[in-house]
């Protein structure tokens, strides 16, 4: 059922917000830490874990799918609520960190691609491969 869904994706995310306000804690940070990131980690695990087990029906995945659909707009809400400039005025760390997260996140996404070329090369990188050696024997 879609609703069993819905309710994989809220105890995903309690669980990640717990998560993130336990780090926080842990670290000394008045805000919650990573805690919708985590959930998605979560959600994703638990579906990798159902799907294995054959507990994970397509209605019950039309419930996540809903949700991750409103992703983008629940997490810009969020991200609204935060106080980036309290974050600038804190220092340059903030800053830092955010380069270096964008950066280290656009060196991944290109490795990852690359992988993926490399698993499944593109007909014209094998017709090109082809027409080479097709050349060299003549």
């Amino acid at each position: 059922m879609v609703i069993f869904g819905t309710a994989l994706l809220a105890a995903c995310y309690l669980t990640g917000i717990w998560a993130g306000e336990a780090i926080a804690a842990l670290i000394g940070v008045k805000a919650n830490v990573g805690g919708v990131g985590i959930a998605m980690i979560f959600l994703i695990a638990a579906q990798h874990f159902l799907k294995k087990k054959g507990l994970f029906p397509p209605e019950t995945e039309r419930g996540v799918t809903f949700w991750a659909m409103m992703y983008i707009p629940v997490v810009v809400a969020m991200a609204a609520t935060q106080n980036v400039l309290v974050a600038i005025r804190g220092g340059p760390i903030a800053l830092i960190s955010a380069a270096g997260s964008f950066l280290l996140c656009f060196a991944v996404v290109g490795a990852i691609n690359r992988l993926i070329q490399r698993a499944h090369p593109t007909k014209t990188e094998d017709e090109s491969a082809l027409g080479s050696d097709v050349l060299q024997t003549k």
